[in-house]
């Protein structure tokens, strides 16, 4: 999807390219080329003691858009070493779907379409008594990252009130941004939609647990799309269940879901497979940005279009 045949043809034509597929790559490979590597695209191991040996790399590309826990990044911040995401490439397809999610619960299209399959449905204004919009509403983001910049603008149009939880960021940054900052209680309790966009890391692993659950205004529409470790999944599952709020869940604890995890049979919940930013589309996105960043990082200037880490929030991380 990221090596495609007119990325391989101009990586030969300005560099001298070493491939491995299927794996990761092997030890010998990785030992055998690591003194001469400039730039690294994948989730090759790098210690310190490897690091060290690699007198001449400039930058480690991860295109699974997320910060592998296999890096020091700390000694490549120290070394100049740029370490970089595709994350912002899939973020636009992610915000897209949160936005069809979000009005899919809201209008209550899922319970609709069950109804009419069973010769149940009803027309007009009796078919929506539980519906409602997302124009003029109360937003809440937990996280206010790539996935919450690529979304804020999608909602201009909607004219919502949009309030957020990010403890890495000051209040002053996010009131710069057009939203208000706000404890994690109050976002639970006063939105009507609440979009879960923070990613996992070793802080905050759980913390959305059952307490702050039951905080969820009744009927809220939830939309899960980042990382499902940041709350308690079981719990949240079964207050949606029981209908204390709407539930859109992309993201599980374990991938592939088993198939005979208990929620399968909930036709209450809008469920997706891990689907909101894979497609043709985002994997474009990354190319360009990937060969766009390699092209600067191989003329001696600084990347710009993919995400650099931050060593000490990087190692907190717990993606997979």
């Amino acid at each position: 999807m990221v090596f495609t045949p007119d990325v391989e043809k101009e990586l030969n034509e300005i560099s001298n390219l070493v491939t491995h597929f299927g794996s990761r790559a092997s030890e010998e490979l990785v030992e055998d080329n690591i003194s001469d590597v400039e730039i690294i695209v994948g989730q090759t191991s790098m210690p310190k003691e490897r690091l060290d040996k690699a007198k001449k790399l400039k930058a480690i590309i991860n295109v699974k858009c997320n910060w592998e826990p296999n890096i020091d990044y700390i000694e490549a911040h120290k070394k100049g070493i740029y370490v970089l995401s595709a994350a912002p490439a899939m973020a636009p397809a992610v915000a897209e779907a949160c936005v069809g999610y979000a009005i899919s619960l809201s209008r209550g299209t899922l319970q609709n379409y069950n109804k009419f399959l069973k010769s149940e449905e009803k027309y007009g204004i009796k078919g929506n008594g539980k519906a409602y919009s997302l124009f003029n509403s109360d937003v809440g983001f937990i996280g206010f990252g790539n996935l919450a910049k690529s979304l804020l603008p999608l909602l201009k149009p909607f004219n919502c009130n949009v309030s957020v939880y990010d403890p890495w960021l000051s209040k002053e940054y996010l009131e710069s941004q057009g939203v208000h900052a706000v404890s994690l209680d109050i976002l639970l309790s006063k939105n009507k939609f609440i979009f879960i966009l923070a990613g996992v890391t070793s802080e905050n692993e759980g913390f959305i647990n059952k307490e702050k659950l039951k905080l969820i205004e009744k009927d809220s529409s939830i939309i899960l799309v980042s990382r499902a470790e940041i709350l308690d999944f079981e719990e949240f599952i079964m207050l949606a269940e029981q209908n204390n709020y709407r539930a859109a869940v992309d993201v599980f604890p374990e991938e592939p879901v088993p198939l005979n995890a208990s929620f399968r049979k909930e036709s209450n919940i809008l469920f997706t497979s891990h689907v909101a930013g894979a497609m043709h589309f985002s994997y474009k996105n990354i190319r360009e940005m990937m060969m766009d960043d390699i092209r600067q990082i191989l003329k001696g200037m600084p990347p710009t279009r993919l995400q650099r880490a931050e060593p000490h929030q990087a190692l907190l991380r717990r993606d997979r």
